[in-house]
């Protein structure tokens, strides 16, 4: 276990993570002082974590040139007034040729979604970007190209260097928000204020 505390003259606040927690269906938020300007202000939603490593998307980083009809464009799947235009976000710099849908759970078309808890899933084949782009996908999603990836224990020692924080992920906040919202909204979630700890961390 690890104590991490954010102090300032306005705030302070302590909690605890455990190295030996599963992270599956938790949100990482980067810290200000992120090394890595890849993950600037980053929302990562987990979907694997093991011994092994472990594997999120970003949320809240959308890809300003490329919407979900063009993509299917690319892909050659038809399009028409039922298919959502929905913005495509950069997910990690991992694969990034590779997509993936995040969702709510209600979606049973695809036998190799992976459901994470009552709300999320996450499927990673072709055949529920046809279904989206006939207008039987899930009701809510979020699409990414790449992944943000960690090696078995590269996470843990990111935690340990205060690199990211950790939350409940909520629908709200994973589909809801605008992604620009998604940064301070997660911090909001645990009681922190972005501005306070930016300052902080400026100082540091």
């Amino acid at each position: 276990m690890k104590q991490l505390v954010v102090a300032s003259n306005q705030i302070h606040i302590s909690f605890m993570v455990s190295l030996n927690s599963n992270l599956v269906g938790k949100l990482l938020v980067a810290m200000p002082g992120m090394g890595d300007p890849r993950f600037t202000h980053s929302v990562i939603y987990i979907g694997t974590h093991s011994a092994d490593g472990a594997m999120g998307l970003i949320v809240n980083k959308p890809n300003p040139k490329l919407e979900l009809k063009t993509l299917l464009g690319h892909l050659d799947i038809a399009t028409g007034p039922s298919t959502p235009n929905i913005p495509v976000h950069l997910g990690g710099p991992v694969e990034q040729a590779r997509g993936f849908l995040l969702h709510s759970a209600e979606y049973i078309g695809d036998p190799d979604t992976l459901r994470i808890g009552a709300d999320f899933a996450l499927t990673a084949t072709i055949d529920i970007l046809r279904d989206l782009s006939q207008g039987n996908g899930p009701n809510t999603s979020l699409l990414a190209l790449g992944y943000s990836g960690w090696a078995a224990g590269q996470l843990e020692v990111e935690l340990l260097a205060n690199g990211w924080l950790i939350c409940d992920a909520s629908f709200e906040i994973v589909f809801g928000l605008a992604d620009a919202d998604k940064w301070a909204a997660a911090l909001g979630s645990m009681g922190i204020d972005p501005m306070v700890l930016s300052a902080q961390s400026g100082r540091a």
